[in-house]
């Protein structure tokens, strides 16, 4: 089984699966969340409430959530 620098918990409701078939549907879902995880979709799904000004610009959002923590009163809103 390879190891995937994730953080997942996967249910699967038939425990008959071999390590193999195992290894195959981690690796599927691997290529699923590598292809949705980027910077592009990342921000075309989030706004940046800063003070009293929203905005929708890309380097403004990766700018924000560089830092481990949002300034003050600075907001992430999904659009979802």
């Amino acid at each position: 089984m390879r190891n995937y620098n994730r953080d997942l918990l996967v249910l699967m409701k038939t425990t008959t699966l071999s390590d193999e078939a195992l290894d195959k549907h981690l690796e599927c879902l691997d290529t699923v969340l590598k292809i949705v995880e980027n910077d592009n979709t990342f921000c075309a799904s989030h706004e940046l409430v800063a003070r009293n000004s929203i905005t929708t610009k890309r380097k403004k959002i990766l700018k924000a959530v560089s830092t481990p923590e949002l300034k003050l009163f600075y907001f992430l809103i999904n659009k979802n």
